[in-house]
C-alpha cells in the first residue's frame, strides 16, 4: 500500500476530530463575546494552559492506555481551581475524544483486540449506569472508596515496576490478541464499568493490569484494548455528569484538543519503547495513583 494512504488513513479522522473540537471551543468561547471579562489575556494563558494538560494527558494515555483523568483531573483541580466534581465531570468528558483518538491509533497500528474490546465494553455500559446510580447513595463514602482503590493499586504497581526492571519477569511472545475468556471479560467489565460511574476516572488504572495478569495479555495489545475499551464507558459517564451540571464544557472542549493530538503521538510511540520499560512506567504512574487515593483519604492532598 502507498505509504502516504497509510499515513492517510492513520490521521485523517483524527484531524477531522480535532477540527470538530476546535469549532465547538471557538463557538462555546465567542458566545462569551459580550462579557469583556472572558477576553483577557489571563483567559488565553487558561486555555493555552488546558491545552498543554491535555496533550500531556494524551500522551501518557496513548502509551499507558488510560484516558488521562488522572493527569488532568488534579491539574485542573489543584492548579486552576475548579471545584472537584467539576473537575471530575469535565476530565470525564475529555477522555471521550482521548480514548476515541487514541483507541483508533491503535485500531490501524493493529495493537488492539476488537472482540476483547467489545465483550468488555457491553457489559461495562451497564456498570457506569449502575455506579452513576450508587454515586449518588454513596457521595459521603467517595474518600473510602478511594483509600479502597488506593491499597488495590499497590499490587499491580509494586509488581509491573518490579518486573518493569527486569527483576523476575517472566519472557512471553508479544501476541497480536488477547486469549479469549468471554464471561471473564464480561465479569471484568462490568466491575470497571462501575467503578467508573462511581469514582469518576476512565478506568484504564484498572483495566490494563487487569488485561496483562488477569488475562494474559500481551502489553502492546493491552494498551489499545484498554483505550478503545474507554470509549463507551466515557461516554456514557460524561452524558451523565453533563446531565447533573459537572461539566465546564469549555474546558472540557481545550483539554480534548490536547488530548486528540497527544493521543495519537502516544499510540505513534507506543512501539519504541521495550514493554519492560512500559510496565516500568506504568507501575510507577500506579504508584503514583495509589500514593494520591490514599493520603487524600487522610486529607493529605498531593499533586
Amino acid at each position: 500500500m502507498n505509504p502516504s494512504r497509510i499515513i492517510w488513513q492513520q490521521y485523517a479522522p483524527t484531524l477531522v476530530l480535532l477540527g470538530i473540537l476546535v469549532v465547538l471551543a471557538t463557538s462555546v468561547f465567542s458566545g462569551d463575546a459580550g462579557d469583556t471579562r472572558s477576553m483577557t489575556i489571563i483567559s488565553t494563558i487558561n486555555g493555552v494552559f488546558l491545552v498543554l494538560i491535555g496533550l500531556v494527558a494524551g500522551f501518557l494515555g496513548g502509551i499507558i492506555g488510560t484516558g488521562g483523568c488522572s493527569v488532568m483531573l488534579p491539574a485542573i483541580h489543584f492548579w486552576m481551581g475548579y471545584p472537584a466534581s467539576i473537575a471530575i465531570g469535565t476530565t470525564l468528558f475529555a477522555v471521550v475524544f482521548t480514548a476515541i483518538s487514541g483507541g483508533y491509533g491503535h485500531l490501524v497500528r493493529k495493537n488492539l483486540d476488537v472482540p476483547a474490546t467489545l465483550w468488555l465494553g457491553g457489559p461495562g455500559i451497564i456498570g457506569v449506569l449502575l455506579g452513576s446510580w450508587l454515586f449518588t447513595l454513596l457521595t459521603s463514602h467517595v474518600s473510602l472508596l478511594g483509600l479502597i482503590l488506593g491499597l488495590a493499586f499497590l499490587w499491580p504497581a509494586i509488581r509491573m515496576s518490579y518486573e518493569g526492571l527486569g527483576k523476575g519477569a517472566r519472557r512471553k511472545q508479544e501476541g497480536n490478541s488477547i486469549p479469549e475468556h468471554k464471561f471473564g471479560f464480561s465479569i471484568f467489565g462490568f466491575v470497571i464499568g462501575m467503578l467508573t460511574g462511581i469514582v469518576g476516572l476512565g478506568g484504564g488504572y484498572a483495566l490494563v493490569p487487569g488485561l496483562i495478569y488477569l488475562f494474559g495479555a500481551p502489553v502492546y495489545i493491552t494498551m489499545g484494548t484498554s483505550l478503545a475499551t474507554m470509549i463507551p464507558l466515557a461516554v456514557v459517564g460524561g452524558a451523565i455528569k453533563m446531565a447533573q451540571g459537572y461539566v465546564a464544557i469549555g474546558a472540557g472542549l481545550l483539554l480534548a484538543i490536547g488530548t486528540v493530538v497527544g493521543a495519537q503521538v502516544g499510540a505513534a510511540m507506543i512501539k519504541k519503547f521495550k514493554s519492560n520499560t512500559l510496565k516500568l512506567v506504568f507501575g510507577l504512574y500506579f504508584l503514583y495513583v495509589s500514593a494520591k487515593f490514599i493520603t487524600g483519604y487522610f486529607g493529605i492532598m498531593i499533586w
